[in-house]
């Protein structure tokens, strides 16, 4: 069993959204002596898309090649090639589709905005 902030990091998700889950049977939990969630070893395969389990709704992966690790002091800079076809699905107001005139077929540039990137292997 692993405890629920270690079960989010490893998910790559938030504590709050691990609750979220919990709360609606997404993900089965238990609770220690002190009524602190923990997470089985085995929830956690399943939500990554270990053997035969769900895969996580997250989209913002984009597998690759490690190119280059630069070190300096307590930080590390990691750059991936990503080498898998990856599709980004937006969600955005009207009016700014009108704005930009956006229609299929033509080309456009998906930022993603993130407060950290996380890598895993």
């Amino acid at each position: 069993m692993i405890p629920a902030g270690d079960a989010a990091r490893a998910l790559g998700v938030s504590l709050d959204t691990l609750r979220r889950w919990d709360r609606e049977g997404k993900i089965r939990t238990a609770r220690d002596r002190a009524n602190r969630r923990l997470v089985p070893a085995s929830e956690i395969d399943r939500l990554r898309g270990g053997a035969g389990g769900e895969r996580l709704s997250a989209r913002n992966r984009f597998r690759g090649v490690v190119r280059e690790v630069r070190v300096e002091g307590l930080l590390a800079q990691v750059e991936i090639e990503v080498t898998e076809p990856a599709r980004v699905v937006a969600v955005v107001t009207a009016e700014a589709v009108r704005a930009l005139g956006l229609r299929p077929g033509m080309t456009g540039t998906a930022v993603v905005k993130a407060t950290s990137v996380m890598v895993e292997r």
